[in-house]
């Protein structure tokens, strides 16, 4: 098998698209399984994936610079892909290099897989465009329908595209490195950058209107207004960082982190905030949870999904701040209920291996390539 994958996001850029890449290659790695990759990025010469990279043209993404759109119809792509000669088309964003993927996979007769790994639509009120939401449902489902099928991360996220008329979804979650995200990466050197023992409040992701911060900052006033006791940690960057120094100055920003000095924070915090409305699976309330540590956060979207309310965590409705701070500050103010919660977060955890996930995706191929032939 041959897979041909459309990706606007890979090393050097990090996310969670770019994460799920990552493992899935490696997985086709260990399983002898031929792969490329067309994408605005291209990973240093030294990364194992620089030879399975074909870069092509792109434009920096309007609403956030840190992304690119890709120009796939220059650069040779159609050749690089007629001597690789794939079995599957593999896309992952809604762009003009989804377009171009439809029209290599029709041109050669090769089906096409996607995976709906961000909620776009649902970014468009934060940019004053909310008015563009009905025709991007519209878009959502001419686009999604020209896949042979969609893998999404979430039941939830599979309930609403149905509702909107999309077809052929298949339920497929992401994996978690539980050896890497792990209560055993807990640093408590970390804690003495306070003059205090209080317990950290964490936020992990970008620093980005669409991740709700606003809300986190009410919180954190809200609790203040309360003398609840805790630390506010910022892990990540974006164009929020500054107005988010503005308005919270007591709250420690970590800036971008990656591997050990990520591990340590995740596992290093008390209780992780989470008030994002707009994702499609929220990566990191997994691994908050293999870190054993309990997750706040909305009753929407993948997030809403993920946490088992009053097991794992607690859930509040979308921008309810009061509920949002009374979770907080009941989980901030207990240490054995976060302790007890953290451990069962931990241990469900444990089942969700990127092996176990990415075994599911290739036979995913495998049954699109039988049935298409």
């Amino acid at each position: 098998m041959r897979v041909a994958y459309f990706a606007e996001s890979l090393p050097p850029n990090e996310d969670g698209v770019s994460k799920t890449l990552l493992k899935l290659s490696d997985y086709l790695d260990r399983n002898q399984i031929d792969y490329r990759f067309i994408s605005p990025f291209k990973p240093e010469s030294s990364h194992y994936l620089y030879d399975r990279v074909k870069k092509v043209s792109y434009i920096p993404f309007p609403m956030y610079s840190q992304y690119r759109l890709s120009l796939p119809f220059l650069n040779g792509v159609k050749y690089y892909l007629d001597r690789f000669r794939p079995d599957i088309l593999h896309l992952t964003s809604p762009t003009p290099l989804g377009l171009f993927t439809f029209w290599y996979g029709n041109k050669r007769n090769i089906p096409v897989v996607s995976t709906y790994h961000t909620h776009f639509i649902s970014y468009f009120k934060y940019y004053g465009l909310k008015y563009l939401e009905g025709l991007g449902w519209r878009y959502t489902e001419w686009f999604y329908n020209q896949c042979d099928i969609t893998h999404v991360p979430t039941l939830s996220i599979k309930e609403e595209l149905e509702d909107h008329g999309v077809e052929n979804i298949e339920h497929i979650p992401h994996g978690i490195e539980t050896e890497h995200f792990s209560p055993d990466k807990k640093n408590q050197e970390l804690r003495e950058i306070f003059d205090n023992n209080y317990p950290i409040l964490l936020f992990v992701g970008r620093l980005v209107k669409e991740k709700d911060l606003d809300d986190l900052v009410e919180v954190n006033r809200e609790l203040k207004n309360r003398q609840v006791k805790f630390n506010m940690v910022f892990v990540g960057s974006g164009p929020m960082t500054k107005e988010l120094k503005r308005k919270l100055p007591q709250a420690h920003f970590t800036g971008h982190l990656t591997d050990e000095n990520l591990f340590e924070w995740f596992a290093t915090g008390d209780v992780f905030a989470y008030p994002s409305t707009t994702e499609t699976f929220g990566l990191v309330v997994q691994e908050a949870f293999s870190s054993g540590v309990p997750v706040v956060g909305v009753d929407k979207g993948g997030v809403g999904s993920l946490i088992k309310d009053g097991e794992t965590g607690f859930l509040f409705s979308v921008h309810d701040i009061e509920t949002f701070a009374d979770k907080c500050e009941k989980l901030l103010k207990n240490k054995e209920m976060r302790q007890k919660m953290g451990k069962t977060a931990r241990q469900n955890s444990l089942n969700n291996s990127w092996d176990k996930v990415n075994r599911r995706v290739i036979l995913s191929y495998q049954n699109l390539i039988k049935k298409h032939r």
